[in-house]
């Protein structure tokens, strides 16, 4: 590109020169001829002139009286009646240019001058003509290498942008030009950059996400399936059966959560639903991971509260939170719901250690753990209750208490019905 810029830069300056420059050289020549027969003539009527004088004030006229008049390398002859021939200066040979002028007494004056002269003068000007544009041929090639620099130079910086994008870098660069339309190239490539690089982000964090929320509900599926395997009795294999297949839906709508949050983390399925269905749900398939523990979880509070939200998403929301105090707390794990306003409030409690305080602010960040886990389960677990217009807060650090707050709705059931239940 660099090449053809200077070419075609080059190419345009030449026509340019070479039209203005033939233009210009047969101007000059036919100027300085003019000029050198308009001298020539003013010679001939300035000596005839003299010549008319001297005759009249019966002046000597001789070679010696008129050499002084003629200049340069001129050449005269006077012609008087009666007189001879008067020659000033040395007969050019050659091609001259002459002037002819006859006198008020009856003479006549011839001046000559070589054409020499004036081809030394023109060839003076075209070379002056010449170098002013080997100059301009000079100046146009430095300011095409400069130009094509200034377009070309981009344009490589542009190809490795998108090479690299291609290659899977999405880091933008933001580099400009001070040309628009590379500006604007740079624009678009630096967009499509920051766009794939939040794609990229979505896709490996659906995969960290899904990796943890999955990882618990496999492996309890997994032991429902083995004790079918293990056991003869029709009635505890269709009973394990029927919770597989309760646990095969609940993963199939963990999956589509996921997917849906990475899309669009605001965008929510929000319906009313009983949140003690949900509680009881994540209480047997939790308790068996807590017995084998030597620990209890139980619940207590109000019954039957209706909130809005994705049933789904709050079991999740749940598991994230049992888990946690499975994997990292302590003694019994305790359910409580109440009412805040108009607001359901699902408390998670342990008699565990609690929360260190240097991990207090930022319990809920990506990758933030205390003891050598992914740190995910919790960020996902806010990001699923925000999604439902929900929040989810740690009330308290030691005892640890986290708390779910959903939007409640009015119960349809009499109001006896919302009493105080414990559950074990």
């Amino acid at each position: 590109m660099r090449r053809r810029l200077i070419q075609s830069t080059l190419a345009v300056v030449l026509v340019v020169i070479a039209v203005f420059g033939v233009s210009l050289v047969i101007v000059e020549t036919r100027t300085i001829s003019s000029s050198a027969q308009e001298r020539v003539d003013s010679e001939a009527v300035r000596l005839a002139s003299i010549v008319d004088s001297r005759i009249l004030g019966d002046e000597q006229i001789n070679p010696k009286v008129l050499g002084g008049l003629v200049t340069g390398d001129r050449y005269a002859v006077v012609h008087i009646p009666g007189r001879a021939p008067i020659e000033v200066g040395e007969q050019p040979v050659g091609d001259v240019i002459s002037a002819e002028e006859d006198g008020e007494e009856g003479e006549t004056v011839r001046v000559e001058e070589p054409r020499s002269s004036v081809t030394r003068e023109v060839g003076r000007t075209l070379l002056i003509i010449g170098a002013v544009a080997l100059l301009a041929v000079i100046a146009a090639v430095l300011l095409a290498v400069r130009q094509a620099n200034r377009l070309a130079s981009p344009l490589t910086d542009l190809a490795e942008t998108a090479e690299r994008l291609g290659s899977g870098d999405p880091r933008p660069r933001h580099k400009r030009y001070g040309v628009p339309e590379l500006d604007r190239v740079a624009d678009v490539l630096d967009s499509s950059a920051e766009r794939i690089a939040r794609m990229l982000t979505a896709e490996r964090r659906l995969a960290a996400d899904a990796s943890h929320q999955l990882r618990t509900p496999l492996t309890a599926l997994s032991m429902r399936l083995e004790e079918i395997t293990l056991t003869d009795d029709p009635d505890t294999v269709k009973e394990e059966a029927t919770i597989a297949l309760t646990q095969v839906e609940r993963l199939t709508d963990v999956v589509q959560r996921l997917l849906t949050n990475a899309r669009d983390p605001r965008t929510g399925s929000a319906v009313s639903f009983d949140l003690d269905e949900v509680i009881q749900q994540q209480l047997a398939e939790w308790r068996p991971a807590y017995r084998s523990e030597g620990r209890a979880i139980v619940s207590s509070g109000k019954r039957h509260l209706q909130a809005v939200g994705t049933p789904g998403a709050v079991a999740q929301v749940l598991a994230a939170l049992i888990e946690n105090s499975l994997m990292h707390g302590g003694g019994t794990v305790a359910l409580r719901t109440r009412v805040i306003g108009n607001q359901a409030v699902i408390e998670v409690t342990d008699e565990g250690p609690g929360v260190p305080a240097d991990l207090g602010a930022r319990i809920f960040e990506r990758a933030i753990s205390g003891r050598n886990s992914t740190g995910i389960g919790l960020a996902v677990a806010r990001d699923l209750a925000e999604a439902d217009a929900g929040r989810l807060e740690m009330l308290q650090a030691q005892p640890p208490v986290f708390g779910l707050f959903l939007s409640r709705t009015p119960l349809k059931k009499p109001q006896g019905d919302e009493e105080e239940r414990t559950v074990r």
